[in-house]
């Protein structure tokens, strides 16, 4: 048989418990066998609804206390055919069946084996049997039922969102809402007054206070002022149990700031700021500061400064610092302790921002008084015009005077000044000053044409201890006069082409006067005043500072004349006036059909020399190539001589037979025009020869030879192959090599036997030097060499 179940949700546990009350065991018994009945004859397919007797489960109790360690029997589940026989087995599953709870097979107690928890589990839902232990038939179908734990006041209430802060504005009215606090408490809120909170104020009071339910702080005090104190520390006491005894409690603080309005205005400490400040005080330079205090801040306490009273003409100003708010008064304009010794103002602050809800408009401004002392400073002299600007004609005399330059001393005490010129402005020493009384005269001639403008730096000093000094510029412009000769613009060459008719130009001129008029140049061309007229050539003068040069006859020939020198005079407008006179050399060619003449005065001067042109060009080409040679020998010349000047004294042992001297010396020219042998100096090979032609034997096969000829040379005799043909190749390699040695130079020596009728064919015999001569004399021409072997017992000299 199926036993019936009854299916409850989490917000049903409660209502399913109170009716576990209020219903008596034997009808819950009758719905439940009743109704399981059903369910097995709708499962079975049955068409006909039999009832069965009155069968049921009997609950005793489904309660149980949290926290209780006592284990204990919490309820009893029993049938109604249970007739106390113990033929009936009661079993228990579900939810804690076994460790939470267990079941009395025999009598249907259920009992609890640990301690529970409510916070942790609130209900159990748990499935009952009761079978026939013989037959293990169901006596009564599967049942669920519920056990619920009782709560009890276990839970201490905790705040949430800790650490509380918040802020209000001053002055804020009663009432105004602060912050609220919330508390949780874990306890069940439906089960008695566990769970059931009420707030209280444990600091902070008369400030603030809070709704006991709600936990809302407002405040309750009027006017508080940021002022007088900016932060506050509210205690707020949270209680369970309605704050009956016997119920836990706990705390937690709200920090309270109060923000600024501005409700103060800004205020002097001081009625009088005096400062002092000395006369040659730059502009822009601080006077001093004041300060109008504001028990504001941020934007509340921002304030502006103004400046009234004599200020006329804006001697100073007044800044606000944003930093720290204060006035800073600057000095607009340079002082003067002559002219004015103190300034007395009134300075006033105003708030930037205001607000009427606290204060009226006049509170947010206040005023005090400045005075600013001037003092009295050693200054300079002051020059009584900025500049000076004076105008000389360059022909002045020397001790012209030019101008005077004036000094004062602004001082009360009015100190003496003498004047100086800088060097450094006048190198030249143009001009020179009175020290006394500033007057400046000529000291050299001037020269407008070399410098129009003088710039002399004029320097004022203080006779006392303190010698200060200013200087002033003084520009000094040279008036031009006419004192320069006009001369023709450049260096004309004229030409005149022999097909050239009378009246054609020949040549346009221009010229140049360094002079400059106010009126500017104007010049006059023309010839130099004779007897006769020039019958060749012509001067007009075109009235705008330039002329022409005009043939007067076509009879122009190369052969009759080549060069004609024409006289021009050149005068100027000035007063007085002056002109110069310079004479051209016309030549004559002959010109190209276009009328241009490519040789020019080459060919004029080819012609005054009374040779041609082509022998002329000649001429210039061989001397040029005679150059050029005559540089390539001497860069030649000296080439060769460096290579000469590097060959030294090369000295090298052969390899000679036994009894034979086995050192075989190498010498070379040195010096500059000698052969002399100098054994002092160190051995230097000699230098190679670059274009020396390719040789049949290299120069260590030939030493080889040699040495091999020494050695066998008093065994096989001169007659022998191998030394013919050794000066076989020796002759055919000196006739091919212009670079060669000669053959009895020491280098090439080769012995030539005893048996040569003509004997040495070198000139080694040819002097004598005394055995006991030192090798490193200063000039020795010769060396001493070992006897050879096979000759006389007398020296062999080199």
């Amino acid at each position: 048989m199926y036993g019936w179940t009854v299916k409850m949700s989490m917000p049903s546990v409660l209502a399913v418990a109170m009716v576990f009350f209020m219903i008596p065991g034997g009808v819950l018994s009758d719905m439940r066998g009743t109704q399981g009945l059903e369910a097995q004859q709708l499962a079975q397919g049955s068409t006909h609804l039999h009832r069965r007797l009155k069968r049921g489960w009997i609950w005793k109790q489904l309660f149980v206390p949290e926290e209780d360690p006592t284990p204990r029997v919490i309820g009893q589940l029993k049938s109604d055919s249970d007739q106390g026989e113990s033929f009936i087995k009661y079993i228990l599953s579900g939810e804690g069946a076994g460790d939470v709870f267990e079941i009395n097979e025999y009598t249907g107690e259920i009992r609890t084996l640990k301690k529970l928890d409510r916070e942790e589990k609130a209900f159990y839902v748990l499935q009952a049997q009761a079978i026939n232990r013989w037959s293990n038939e169901p006596e009564e179908p599967q049942s669920e039922f519920i056990i619920t734990v009782q709560d009890i006041n276990d839970n201490v209430p905790q705040f949430q969102n800790e650490p509380y802060v918040s802020s209000i504005p001053e002055m804020c009215p009663i009432g105004t809402t602060v912050a609220q606090v919330t508390a949780t408490d874990a306890d069940d809120p439906m089960f008695g007054n566990n769970a059931k909170l009420i707030y209280s104020i444990l600091q902070g009071e008369p400030y603030f206070s809070v709704e006991p339910k709600t936990g809302i702080i407002v405040t309750s005090w009027q006017n508080m002022d940021r002022e007088a104190r900016e932060q506050y520390q509210v205690v707020v006491q949270v209680k369970d149990m309605l704050g009956l005894s016997g119920g836990y409690s706990s705390s937690t603080t709200v920090t309270v700031s109060l923000t600024d309005v501005n409700d103060n205005g800004p205020t002097f400490q001081q009625h009088l700021y005096t400062f002092a400040v000395p006369e040659n005080a730059a502009i822009g330079t601080t006077v001093g500061r004041i300060m109008a205090e504001d028990g504001d801040t941020g934007i509340n306490a921002k304030m502006t400064y103004s400046l009234e009273g004599e200020l006329e003409e804006s001697t100073f100003i007044i800044k606000t610092d944003p930093a720290t708010q204060e006035g800073v008064i600057l000095l607009a304009k340079p002082l003067d302790f002559e002219v004015k010794r103190r300034f007395d103002m009134t300075a006033e602050a105003v708030n930037d921002h205001v607000d009427t809800r606290f204060l009226s408009l006049d509170d947010f401004t206040d005023r005090t008084t400045v005075k600013v002392i001037v003092k009295d400073e050693d200054e300079p002299p002051v020059f009584l015009s900025p500049v000076y600007e004076w105008k000389l004609p360059e022909n002045a005399a020397v001790g012209t005077v030019v101008g005077s330059v004036s000094a004062r001393d602004t001082d009360t005490v009015n100190n003496p000044i003498r004047y100086s010129v800088d060097k450094r402005s006048d190198i030249t020493k143009a001009f020179k000053i009175d020290p006394n009384n500033g007057t400046i005269t000529v000291a050299k001639s001037l020269d407008r044409e070399t410098a129009a403008w003088h710039n002399v730096t004029v320097e004022a000093k203080e006779t006392t201890q303190n010698h200060l000094s200013s200087s002033v510029v003084v520009f000094i412009k040279v008036l031009d006069i006419n004192d320069n000769v006009p001369r023709l613009a450049r260096d004309y060459q004229p030409y005149i082409c022999e097909g050239t008719q009378a009246g054609e130009l020949i040549q346009l001129l221009s010229a140049v006067d360094p002079d400059d008029p106010v009126e500017g140049h104007h010049f006059y061309f023309s010839m130099v005043p004779e007897k006769r007229i020039n019958p060749n050539f012509t001067i007009r003068d075109n009235q705008d500072n330039t002329a022409g040069i005009v043939a007067r006859r076509s009879t122009f020939t190369r052969k009759d004349r080549t060069q004609y020198l024409l006289p021009v005079v050149v005068a100027d407008s000035g007063s007085p006036v002056l002109s110069g006179t310079s004479t051209l050399t016309i030549s004559v060619c002959s010109c190209q059909p276009a009328g241009h003449c490519p040789t020019g005065g080459v060919e004029a001067l080819a012609l005054s020399m009374g040779v041609s042109l082509q022998t002329l060009l000649g001429i210039l080409f061989c001397l040029v190539t005679l150059t050029v040679l005559s540089v390539v020998m001497l860069m030649v010349r000296r080439h060769r001589r460096k290579q000469q000047e590097g060959r030294e004294v090369e000295v090298k042992e052969l390899e000679l037979p036994e009894t034979v001297s086995q050192k075989v010396f190498y010498y070379g020219e040195s010096g500059v025009g000698g052969g002399e042998l100098d054994f002092c100096q160190p051995t230097v090979p000699m230098r190679p020869h670059p274009r020396r032609r390719e040789r049949r034997m290299r120069r260590e096969d030939v030493r080889a030879s040699i040495r091999m000829s020494l050695r066998e040379s008093h065994l096989i005799g001169p007659e022998d192959e191998v030394f013919k043909q050794f000066i076989l190749d020796r002759l055919a390699e000196a006739d091919q090599d212009p670079y060669a040695l000669p053959f009895d130079y020491l280098q090439i020596y080769a012995y030539e036997g005893s048996g040569s009728p003509t004997g040495s064919l070198s000139s080694l015999d040819s002097s004598t030097l005394e055995s006991d001569q030192s090798v490193c004399s200063p000039r020795p021409s010769l060396a001493r060499l070992t006897p050879w072997y096979g000759a006389r017992e007398e020296d062999t000299l080199f």
